[in-house]
């Protein structure tokens, strides 16, 4: 089984900054899209930023220029660092990996969730 795991989030002053990890663990033959989304309430999920297994990144025009996606292929994790934060990014923030487990076939698979809150 694969399991994905999200720390960082918090609650945080608008300018602020938060970085948050996805670890990911199991029968894990190889990693390849990966991505941040986010909900907030009583809205859809929307995707934050995307990484691919050879490092190229795409992000919401919400976000751009404030957050960073990266991942340390090694240790199976992705990172988002978030600076300047606003109210409006409050959410909750969920990993997802495009993931080839060993002797399967490729699936997505999500994290828990991890809040995060941008207030005064």
């Amino acid at each position: 089984q694969v399991q994905l795991v999200e720390s960082g989030g918090g609650l945080v002053q608008p300018g602020g900054s938060l970085r948050l990890s996805c670890a990911a663990s199991g029968n894990i033959f190889s990693i390849n899209d990966m991505g941040w989304y986010r909900q907030a309430p009583g809205k859809e999920r929307e995707l934050v930023a995307s990484v691919t297994r050879g490092g190229t990144t795409k992000y919401a025009d919400s976000v751009k220029g404030r957050f960073t996606i990266s991942r340390d292929n090694a240790k199976n994790t992705v990172y988002l660092q978030m600076n300047s934060l606003k109210p409006e990014d409050t959410a909750v923030y969920y990993c997802n990996g495009f993931i080839t487990r060993v002797l399967m076939g490729s699936n997505n698979y999500w994290g828990r969730g991890t809040q995060v809150t941008v207030s005064s």
